[in-house]
C-alpha cells in the first residue's frame, strides 16, 4: 500500500470534491409514496432543481453540474461535424416573425414584449428567424458556405399547461444548430451528418433511443426526425413496426392504404365527428370519420382523429382550443354581423349518400365542403393509428404504439426562412439563390427530466456516466477518523488514473458529511452515482472496499490492490467479479437491443 500511494500524483487538497463543502439541500432521504412514479419530485428530493415558478426552475448545484456535462458533451460532438459555437440573444424582433408568417394577431404562444418606443419584440422560442438575419448580412457567396453554427442558450414559451417537471416548461435550454448550403443535395448531406453525430451522442448518454419520421409542423421543410427515450412515462405515440424498421410519430405514421375505400354499409349512426376551429375562431370545422369498432359505436366515443392530418387540409387551425365549439359560438353571437361559417371534413371512406345527409346547417350558415385527400388526389388518413393496424412498409408486421419522450429534433428546411427573408448567394450558373438550411435541435434542461424518467426507480435516479453529477462517491464514516490517508489516496487514485497516458479522469467526491454512514448509503441510492465505493467497518478491519453499481444491482467486496489496479487500468484481463462493477463505460454498441456494460475507463475521448 505504501509504495502504490508513494507513486500516485497529489491533488491538492482544495481541488478534492468533497460534499461537506458543496451545496446539496436534500429534502430527506426517506421515500415519498407520491414519488413512486414521479421522477420529477425525486429530482427535487434529491437536490438537483427548485421551482420558481409555474413551469420555471432553477437549477442547483448537482443540477448544474448535469447540465454542464450535457453541454460539454453537445459541444464534442457538434465540434465533430465542423460546427462553430456562437451565441444569439434571446430577444428577437416581432417584425421578422411576421414576415416568416410565424407571428399574427391571433398567436399565443409567444413570450411578447414592447420597449419605451412601442417596437414589438418577443423572447425567443427558437432562432431561425435571427440566425437567418444574421447570416443574410453576412454571407454573400457561395464559396462561403456550407455553414454550420449551433448556440446553447436559453429558449420560452408561453406553455399553456407547463407539466411534468423539465419536460415541458415556460423556460428551458436548449441546442440549436443550423445548417446552411447552396444545394438541396448539400443540405441533405448536411443533414446526414447531424443524425450521424446525434447517434453518437445519445450512444453516449447510455440510454436506449429510437429515431422516428416525425411531422415538420411550424418549422417547415419535408424531411424531419426526432429523437425519443422509449418510457412509459412519455408523453407522445412512436408507432413501429414488429418486423421491419419502421418507425415514426404518429402524427405522420401511416398505415396500409387498402383500408381507406369507400364503405357502403356506414351509416349516420357508425360516424364519429371531431371538431375544430380556425385561429381567427369564424370558421368551425367538423371532421366526419367511420368509427372503428362496435365498442366505439356503442359508447358514442369517436375514435381519435390525427390533428397533423386535419392541418394539412386546414393549415389554419387552432389545436389549442379545448372546446372548439363553444369557442365558436361565443365569438358568432359577440360579433353576429362578422361572417360565419362551418366546414366539413368527409373520411375518404364515406359515401357520397352519408355526406349529402351531413349538410346539417346550410340554411342558417353558411357551410363548405371537402374530401379528405391531398393535393395529387391521395386519400388522407385522418384517424390515429391503432395496435394492430397493418404497416404499410412490409407484409409481415404490424404496428405497435409505445410511449416516448422527444429529446432532439432534426429539421430540413430547404428555403423556408432563406426566401421570404432574403438569405441568398451568388453562384457561377445564377446571380443569386436561396440558401438551403436545416434546423437541429436537443432539449438540455429537457434531457435532464427526460433521463430521469425513463432510467430512476422507486429507489432513486440512476445517472449515465456520462452526464452524472459525479462519477464516483467515496463513502466514509461521519468521523473518518484513522482512515483520512486513505480517503485521500482513494479520491487521488480514481482523480488520476492513467494521468500520463492521457485518458480521461474519473469524477469523483468524497461523502464527507457529517451524517450517519447508513444515511449516507440512502442519499447515494437517491442521487444516482454510478458507482458507490464505501470504506467501512471491512476497509478498516481487511482493507475491503465496498463497491457498489445500481446499474447493475451488484454489490462486491474489493481489495485495496484491486481497486488500485482498476483506477490505474493495469489489467485489461481483470477478474470476473471486478468487471461485474465496471459499469461507468459511456456508450452501448446497440443503444436499442442491448444494455451490456463495458469497461468504464475507456480510450480518449476529447470532451471529458
Amino acid at each position: 500500500m505504501a509504495s502504490i500511494r508513494g507513486s500516485l500524483t497529489r491533488i491538492p487538497p482544495l481541488l478534492r470534491n468533497r460534499l461537506s463543502s458543496f451545496w446539496v439541500p436534500t429534502g430527506g432521504i426517506t421515500p415519498i409514496a407520491s414519488e413512486q412514479d414521479d421522477p420529477h419530485a425525486l429530482l427535487i428530493r434529491a437536490g438537483f432543481l427548485r421551482q420558481a415558478y409555474t413551469g420555471i426552475f432553477h437549477l442547483l448545484p448537482l443540477g448544474l453540474r448535469v447540465q454542464e456535462k450535457l453541454q460539454d458533451l453537445v459541444d464534442h460532438h457538434m465540434r465533430s461535424i465542423g460546427a462553430s459555437k456562437l451565441s444569439l440573444s434571446s430577444v428577437s424582433s416581432s417584425e421578422l416573425w411576421q414576415k416568416t408568417g410565424r407571428l399574427d394577431e391571433t398567436s399565443t404562444e409567444f413570450l411578447q414584449i414592447q420597449d419605451r418606443r412601442n417596437s414589438g419584440y418577443l423572447l425567443s422560442p427558437t432562432h431561425e428567424e435571427e440566425i437567418t438575419t444574421l447570416i443574410k448580412g453576412t454571407v454573400k457567396s457561395y464559396k462561403d458556405l456550407p455553414l454550420r453554427l449551433y448556440q446553447i442558450g436559453r429558449k420560452y414559451r408561453d406553455e399553456l399547461r407547463p407539466r411534468q417537471g423539465l419536460l415541458r416548461t415556460k423556460e428551458f435550454l436548449m441546442k440549436d444548430l443550423y445548417t446552411f448550403d447552396v444545394t438541396q443535395e448539400e443540405a441533405k448531406k448536411s443533414y446526414e451528418d447531424v443524425t450521424k453525430a446525434y447517434g453518437a451522442f445519445f450512444k453516449d448518454l447510455q440510454v436506449p433511443y429510437t429515431v422516428a419520421a416525425a411531422d415538420s409542423g411550424n418549422m417547415g421543410g419535408n424531411l424531419s426526425h426526432e429523437y425519443h427515450f422509449l418510457t412509459p412515462r412519455g408523453e407522445d405515440n412512436v408507432v413501429s413496426c414488429t418486423h421491419c424498421t419502421y418507425t415514426a410519430n404518429e402524427e405522420v405514421a401511416e398505415r396500409d392504404p387498402q383500408g381507406l375505400s369507400v364503405s357502403t354499409t356506414l351509416s349516420i349512426q357508425d360516424l364519429g365527428i371531431w371538431p375544430t376551429i380556425s385561429k381567427d375562431r369564424r370558421t368551425l370545422v367538423l371532421v366526419f370519420f367511420p368509427k372503428s369498432s362496435e365498442k366505439a359505436r356503442e359508447e358514442s366515443s369517436p375514435d381519435s382523429i390525427n390533428p397533423r392530418s386535419v392541418e394539412k387540409l386546414v393549415p389554419n387551425i387552432d389545436l389549442s382550443i379545448e372546446d372548439p365549439v363553444q369557442s365558436w359560438t361565443t365569438v358568432n353571437s359577440n360579433r353576429p354581423t362578422e361572417p360565419q361559417s362551418i366546414l366539413h371534413i368527409y373520411d375518404t371512406r364515406l359515401s357520397a349518400d352519408i355526406t349529402a345527409r351531413l349538410r346539417l346547417y346550410s340554411r342558417t350558415v353558411s357551410v363548405d365542403e371537402m374530401v379528405a385527400r391531398g393535393s395529387q388526389g391521395i386519400s388522407i388518413d385522418l384517424v390515429k393509428i391503432k395496435e394492430g393496424d397493418a404497416c404499410p412498409h412490409c407484409s409481415e408486421g404490424t404496428l405497435q404504439i409505445q410511449r416516448g419522450i422527444e429529446v432532439g429534433h432534426t429539421f430540413y428546411l430547404g428555403t423556408r426562412y432563406s426566401e421570404p427573408l432574403d438569405a441568398i448567394v451568388s453562384t457561377p450558373t445564377q446571380s443569386a439563390i436561396s440558401m438551403q438550411m436545416g434546423c437541429h435541435g436537443i432539449g438540455i434542461s429537457r434531457l435532464i427530466g427526460a433521463v430521469a424518467a425513463a432510467s430512476s426507480n422507486s429507489i432513486g435516479l440512476r445517472w449515465p456516466r456520462a452526464i452524472a453529477p459525479f462519477d464516483v462517491v467515496i463513502i466514509v464514516p461521519m468521523d473518518g477518523l484513522g482512515i483520512q490517508e486513505d480517503i485521500t489516496w482513494c479520491y487521488d487514485a480514481l482523480r488520476t488514473c492513467n494521468i500520463k497516458s492521457r485518458k480521461p479522469y474519473i469524477d469523483p467526491v468524497i461523502d464527507d458529511r457529517k451524517k450517519h454512514f447508513g444515511w449516507k448509503l440512502k442519499d447515494a441510492d437517491l442521487i444516482g452515482y454510478p458507482v458507490s465505493i464505501l470504506l467501512g467497518k471491512a476497509w478498516s478491519s481487511d482493507r475491503l472496499a465496498e463497491v457498489k453499481c445500481p446499474a447493475l444491482e451488484s454489490n462486491d467486496l474489493v481489495a485495496a490492490e484491486d481497486l488500485v489496479e482498476l483506477a490505474h487500468l493495469q489489467s485489461p484481463e481483470l477478474s470476473g467479479v471486478h468487471r461485474k462493477w465496471l459499469c461507468l463505460e459511456k456508450g452501448h454498441e446497440e443503444p436499442m437491443k442491448s444494455q451490456t456494460l463495458r469497461l468504464p475507463f475507456k480510450e480518449p475521448d476529447t470532451h471529458r
